[in-house]
């Protein structure tokens, strides 16, 4: 079905001047170079943080009752902490670093460490609390009390603390699975006011700080700058592009059972920076749907003053977007997303797709130049998952490229190297782009990689949160 106000398989009427004419613009390409810097800028942070925690104890001091224990944990202390400001910074969303990575890449990296910030803070709570008590000679159940109700900011400290742990523990893939992504979302925006909780007790108490008035003022600096980094991006930038831009819905329609395209038009849209292939995260400023923004895919390249995005129904916002009514305001976070034409290191690509994965390859797809000659392979259980396969198929028409269409369960079709290999002979001398569920993505990442495909020539996005 054809929406009556943005049609993208007509080519856009060509302006009468060509000084009327503006160029799109392009996200800009990544820089591996900033990422190295990042790379050892943390490092060497994680390296001072260990120095300082190292030299600020004396011989004298580790010989006392709980001596020992006492560094241990003022050490893990300041370690889990640092980390924990790097876990922030990965998700922050810093726009070099995330051409870089893609959000799975930074989602992947973020889980990784996750899991050392959280145990180091247990364990610094556990051994300054034996530390504390072998000094007082009392029992550490008895010294948790005193520490609580004798000490500045501990309290804070144990609430911070007992909230990590929850967010930790949410966090397991078992127990995420069962929960809402909006519940799973607002438990996880408490990791901001637990470690602002456990901030002050460090100050005040840490070896490290107390009676270095040189050395506190770096560290309120540096944690500063790292709150001051994740306002900017992840709500500075997104309130003045949305106050820019100033979306709303014009239309949505039914693409296929299930799936809708949302059409939206706005303001200065040739001047929003994005790819084919990007995302946006798409905050409805309407009731029930204000309070979060979700990640979709555009399904075509920006048409000023319209956008598209193509939605699957899997869940309570999804739906609730196919309820979307004409005027609602709009805002955005993004362009996110390492699915871009110019991230891309040789001329040839092939894209492959799992369901509805298929809304950014089809907008990279448009994005690409004629002479690219793509592949692409469209994967879905059934013929009325093939959303958008029309406008896929002239497109890839257009730039004289190759579609291939595997309809099936995933027991039937699976994407192998021996499959892989006969839809693509010359694989290794081409990008590979793929989106859609795990498991479609693992298979062809791996299998890929097992052809020689460069994994800089790899670029994908996991559809699911």
């Amino acid at each position: 079905m054809t929406t009556t106000v943005f049609d993208p398989s007509v080519t856009p009427p060509k302006r009468k001047s060509r000084r009327q004419q503006v160029a799109r613009l392009a996200a800009p390409p990544p820089h591996p170079m900033i990422g190295r810097l990042a790379v050892v800028f943390a490092w060497a942070g994680l390296v001072a943080v260990v120095a300082l925690g190292v030299t600020t104890e004396t011989s004298s001091e580790l010989s006392l009752p709980g001596g020992v224990a006492t560094f241990i944990g003022s050490l893990t202390g300041l370690v889990g902490m640092y980390l924990a400001r790097v876990m922030v910074l990965i998700v922050a969303r810093i726009p070099p670093l995330e051409r870089i990575l893609g959000q799975d890449g930074m989602l992947r990296w973020h889980r990784r460490l996750a899991p050392w910030p959280i145990s180091l803070l247990v364990a610094h709570a556990v051994f300054v609390t034996v530390g504390y008590a072998q000094a007082a000679r009392t029992g550490f159940l008895h010294e948790i009390g005193l520490l609580v109700r004798n000490y500045p900011d501990m309290l804070g400290a144990v609430v911070g603390l007992g909230l990590m742990v929850l967010i930790s523990l949410v966090s397991i893939r078992a127990l995420r699975n069962r929960l809402r992504r909006e519940t799973w979302w607002v438990i996880h925006l408490y990791m901001y006011l637990a470690l602002a909780l456990s901030f002050a007790h460090v100050i005040a108490l840490g070896p490290a700080f107390v009676g270095h008035t040189v050395t506190r003022v770096v560290w309120a600096l540096v944690w500063a700058l790292t709150a001051g980094t994740v306002l900017i991006y992840r709500f500075g930038l997104p309130i003045l592009r949305s106050l820019r831009h100033q979306l709303r819905v014009v239309e949505v329609h039914r693409e296929a059972p299930g799936v809708v395209s949302v059409i939206l038009t706005g303001r200065h849209l040739d001047r929003l920076a994005v790819s084919g292939g990007q995302f946006f995260a798409w905050r409805f400023l309407t009731r029930g749907l204000w309070w979060q923004a979700h990640p979709y895919s555009l399904s075509a390249l920006p048409r000023p003053p319209y956008l598209r995005l193509t939605v699957k129904q899997v869940g309570d916002h999804s739906a609730a977007v196919s309820r979307l009514r004409p005027g609602t305001r709009v805002g955005i976070e993004g362009p996110y997303g390492a699915l871009a034409p110019n991230f891309r290191i040789h001329e040839k690509v092939v894209l492959i797709a799992g369901g509805i994965g298929i809304t950014a390859l089809r907008s990279l797809l448009e994005d690409l130049p004629r002479t690219a000659n793509p592949v692409v392979v469209m994967r879905a259980s059934s013929e009325e998952e093939l959303v958008l396969k029309d406008e896929v198929a002239e497109l890839v028409r257009q730039r004289r490229g190759n579609l291939h269409v595997l309809v099936g369960s995933r027991q039937e079709i699976r994407l192998t190297e021996d499959t892989l290999r006969r839809l693509v002979p010359d694989v290794a001398q081409r990008d590979v782009y793929v989106t859609g569920p795990p498991g479609l993505v693992e298979d062809v990442v791996g299998a890929a990689r097992q052809l020689g495909v460069d994994r800089h020539a790899l670029h994908y996005e996991i559809f699911s949160w």
